[in-house]
C-alpha cells in the first residue's frame, strides 16, 4: 500500500513545500493538491515538481467543467513533462456551488461529460488529430454546433512524456464509481469506512470492472483519511475533534438540503438518522450541536488515530477493502511529528 499526503490550497503553501524534502525522506509516495476557488493548482504543482524529486504529483481534483477536456490533456501532459512523469490527473465534477457560483458555468450531464473527458484526454495524449463527436463535445466545432466555420482537427505539438497519463476519478454517486471502475486507472473516495465499503461502493464496482479494459490495469483506490499515531488521551481526543468538525461541515454544510452528496454518501453508510441530524443542526446554525452528533463509530470507521497496534488494524482493514494508496493528513501539533507519524504509517503498511 502506498502512502499519500495532502497538501492544503487554501494557506501557507511555501512553508508546507519548503518541508516536502522532510515527508520524502520518511517514504512518502504521493503529494495531491486539491482545487477549489483559491489559488489554481496547476501553478503551485509546477512549483512542487521542481521542488521534489521522486514524489507522485496528483490534482485532487481539477473540475471538468472550468477547463476544456483538450486544455485538461495539455495541462496534464505540460505537468508530467516538468515532474519527469510524476504526475497523475484527477478529475471530477465538483458541485453546483462552485461550478456555477464561481465559474459562472452551467452544472450539467457529470456523467457524461466526465466519459467525454476521459476520451478526448487520451487522444491528445496519443498525439492523434483530436477528432470528437460527443453529445457535450465537439472537436473541432463545426457550423452544425455553433462554430464559426475556420476549425479544423489537429494534434499536441508536444511529444508527452507517456501516451496515457493516468487519471484518477472522485466520485461519490453510484453511476460515477462505476465510471471510474470501467474508464479510469483510479478512484478516489472521502469517508471510506473499509468494513462497509463492499455494502455502499461494490455493487457500481463490479458493474464498472464488467465493463473495464484490461490495459488499464487494476483499479486504484485512493482513500482519504486523517493520521495521529499516539497513545496520548488528550491528543487522541483533540485529532478526533478535528475529524469531527470535519465531518459536521461536510455531511452537515457541504450542499443544500437534497444536494449534499457527503450527507446522501454517510446515510448509505447506515448513518442515515445521524446524517439528517448533522444537516438540520449545521444549516440551522447550531454548528457546535452538529460536530457533536457525529457518531463515534464513523470517526473511527474513517480515520487513523490512536496507538501504533491500533493504526496497523485499521491499515490493514483499509487493505482488505482493496485501497491501494493512504491519503493521509497527519493531524500532528508539530512538523517533527507529522513526519514521524508518515513515516510509521509507511512502515505499519509494509
Amino acid at each position: 500500500m502506498r502512502i499519500g499526503m495532502p497538501i492544503s490550497y487554501a494557506g501557507g503553501f511555501t512553508e508546507t513545500v519548503a518541508q516536502v524534502a522532510d515527508f520524502e525522506r520518511a517514504g512518502l509516495d504521493v503529494i495531491s493538491l486539491p482545487e477549489a476557488y483559491s489559488f489554481d493548482s496547476v501553478s503551485q504543482l509546477g512549483y512542487l515538481a521542481a521542488k521534489t524529486s521522486t514524489v507522485e504529483l496528483t490534482s485532487s481534483i481539477l473540475n471538468i467543467y472550468s477547463r476544456t477536456p483538450a486544455l485538461l490533456a495539455m495541462t496534464a501532459a505540460g505537468l508530467d513533462y516538468v515532474s519527469g512523469g510524476r504526475f497523475v490527473l484527477g478529475i471530477g465534477t465538483s458541485g453546483p456551488q462552485v461550478v456555477e457560483g464561481f465559474h459562472g458555468v452551467r452544472y450539467d450531464a457529470p456523467l457524461g461529460r466526465t466519459r467525454e473527458v476521459a476520451q478526448i484526454c487520451r487522444q491528445v495524449w496519443r498525439r492523434e488529430v483530436v477528432k470528437y463527436d460527443g453529445r457535450h463535445y465537439h472537436v473541432p466545432l463545426g457550423p452544425e454546433h455553433g462554430g464559426g466555420g475556420l476549425a479544423k482537427p489537429l494534434k499536441l505539438i508536444n511529444h508527452p512524456v507517456r501516451d496515457r497519463v493516468p487519471m484518477v476519478l472522485a466520485a461519490l454517486g453510484p453511476k460515477n464509481i462505476a465510471l471510474a471502475a470501467e474508464l479510469f486507472e483510479g478512484w478516489e473516495p472521502i469517508f471510506y469506512f473499509p468494513e462497509r465499503a463492499s455494502a455502499v461502493f461494490g455493487d457500481a464496482i463490479k458493474e464498472g470492472l464488467s465493463r473495464r479494459d484490461a490495459a488499464l490495469g487494476p483499479l486504484q483506490i485512493t482513500a482519504d483519511t486523517q493520521l495521529a499515531i499516539t497513545s496520548d488521551p488528550a491528543e487522541i481526543a483533540a485529532a478526533e475533534a478535528r475529524v469531527r468538525r470535519h465531518l459536521a461541515l461536510y455531511v452537515g454544510g457541504m450542499g443544500a438540503r437534497g444536494a449534499n452528496y457527503y450527507n446522501t454518501m454517510v446515510s448509505r453508510m447506515g448513518f442515515e438518522d445521524a446524517a439528517r441530524q448533522i444537516q438540520d443542526l449545521y444549516l440551522s446554525g447550531e454548528k457546535a450541536a452538529a460536530e457533536a452528533a457525529v457518531p463515534d463509530e464513523l470517526i473511527h470507521g474513517i480515520a487513523l488515530i490512536g496507538p501504533a497496534g491500533h493504526v496497523k488494524e485499521r491499515v490493514a482493514a483499509f487493505a482488505e477493502a482493496g485501497v491501494t494508496t493512504l491519503n493521509a493528513a497527519p493531524l500532528a501539533a508539530t512538523h517533527e511529528r507529522r513526519v514521524a507519524d508518515i513515516a510509521a504509517l509507511k512502515e505499519l503498511a509494509s
